[in-house]
């Protein structure tokens, strides 16, 4: 049962609530909770001193902190909230619900509170693209939108700011959907692969967190699908309301496909020409793909010009296929959202008809990575590996079909800086080198963010 801000905050007046997890999406939360009257705890994992100045400012707004190894041990408190990154159902976290604490997240009191029309897009891949997309055309609208979540800002504490008449966009992670109760009321589910395998337990659980972005939906509710990908097509059971496919491959009777270089809008019999892919300023068919999704999620909502508009005025999202530098007449691009096999694949590698110099590796989330092995031998000159995985992607090159003695060149180095120097030492004009990993990013640098600025960073003193 939704409830407004107002209740919500004046029900958490000398409510005793633990944040988990000192991070981006909870350090917001302390001033606001106290504000209103709630005794916080702010719990982490690490210490005061690792902590620095975020333990100072944590205790300057007024929380209580509890640190260490043991900081879940001795909890007195009514709720808690855990970060996203924490398993959903660790053992520490059934042992405050087995002592009748409440777990709850910032994202479903934010679901449970908003005031206003929400679109959420979760998958495995084009997630933050087509969010961001599916902003710009509401925004061009003349809507006020509010975006966030899994992309940018957690959006509970801008709560007090948002009014009826808003729209709010936001990205969500399986780790934030596998605990909702909520869905939003036009949900979006780009496509899903293997994906995080390192954290949730099996594919079923990771799916099935996927799958609670529709579940909760009403008759008035949106769902737009991957028709194309087998996952997203078997939600179609689980819709309630209505339901739109979009496609690159088939005509649909309901939603967006491609007719020829244009992109079709068809409900209720009647076609729509809405775009020619042309137009749109970002490349890759991929993202094709995310601007079908996204027509699909503002249909009715948002003027064809206003579409148009952003298709070609768009210039995508920090570090996917971001252009960093031209040097020497070699192109460099930073793609350090591909954190999975498919999404380097169906992204930097589909983007040229010519082979690529590709830096790769990093973190291992327990990933197949032997169909990309196929397609680095198709599309990649000199294949420059790092990490943890490096050993797996060099095995699916090797043991590739389409692999033959340096076609493509292996190059093994230890770090970022070694990788950009082999990439400029091996590359000539009119070459283009691309970082897109396949591989999370946690064995060198705490997210993707932090690895694409510091590649760029390399590149641009080169």
């Amino acid at each position: 049962m939704k409830q407004t801000a107002e209740q919500f905050f004046a029900s958490i007046n000398n409510k005793k609530i633990a944040l988990i997890g000192m991070g981006r999406s909870h350090l917001p939360l302390i001033p606001l909770f106290t504000k209103y009257g709630a005794l916080v705890t702010a719990c982490d994992k690490r210490t005061e001193e690792e902590l620095g100045e975020i333990a100072e400012k944590a205790k300057a707004d007024g929380a209580t902190l509890s640190l260490g190894e043991h900081y879940l041990d001795d909890l007195d408190v009514d709720m808690a909230l855990r970060t996203p990154g924490m398993r959903c159902y660790c053992d520490e976290l059934n042992r405050l619900r087995e002592k009748g604490i409440e777990v709850v997240s910032e994202m479903e009191i934010f679901f449970d509170i908003c005031p206003c029309r929400i679109f959420a897009v979760t998958g495995s891949d084009g997630k933050t693209t087509t969010t961001t997309v599916i902003a710009e055309m509401l925004k061009k609208q003349g809507y006020t939108v509010h975006i966030g979540g899994n992309i940018g800002k957690p959006l509970l504490p801008e709560i007090e700011t948002i009014l009826p008449t808003d729209v709010c966009v936001v990205e969500l992670s399986s780790f934030q959907l596998i605990s909702m109760k909520q869905s939003p009321d036009v949900a979006v589910v780009t496509n899903l692969q293997p994906n995080h395998l390192d954290i949730h337990k099996d594919m079923q659980e990771y799916i099935d967190s996927k799958r609670n972005i529709i579940l909760y939906q009403n008759n008035n509710s949106v769902s737009v699908l991957n028709r194309d990908n087998d996952i997203t097509r078997s939600f179609a059971e689980n819709v309630n309301g209505k339901l739109l496919w979009f496609s690159r491959k088939e005509k649909v009777e309901n939603g967006c496909y491609l007719d020829g270089d244009t992109i079709i809008y068809k409900e209720n019999g009647v076609e729509n020409k809405v775009l020619d892919i042309r137009d749109i300023r970002i490349p890759g068919m991929h993202n094709v793909e995310n601007y079908m999704t996204a027509i699909c999620a503002v249909w009715g909502v948002v003027d064809v010009e206003n579409i148009v508009e952003v298709a070609k005025t768009f210039a995508g999202v920090e570090h996917r296929a971001e252009f960093v530098r031209e040097l020497d007449g070699v192109k460099y691009y930073n793609d350090s959202i591909a954190s999975s096999p498919t999404r380097t694949a169906s992204g930097t590698l589909s983007l040229y008809d010519f082979k690529i110099i590709l830096i790769a590796g990093g973190y291992d989330k327990h990933l197949d990575y032997t169909e990309l092995g196929d397609v680095i031998c198709k599309k990649v000159k000199a294949a420059i590996l790092m990490g943890a995985t490096a050993d797996k992607i060099e095995t699916a090159i090797r043991n590739s079909k389409y692999y033959s003695e340096n076609n493509p060149v292996i190059i093994r180095v230890k770090n970022m800086e070694e990788a950009v120097k082999a990439a400029h030492k091996n590359a000539e004009k009119g070459d283009i080198v691309s970082m897109s990993p396949a591989s999370a990013s946690f064995d060198l640098y705490k997210d993707f963010d932090a690895r694409g600025k510091h590649f760029k960073a390399l590149v641009n003193a080169l």
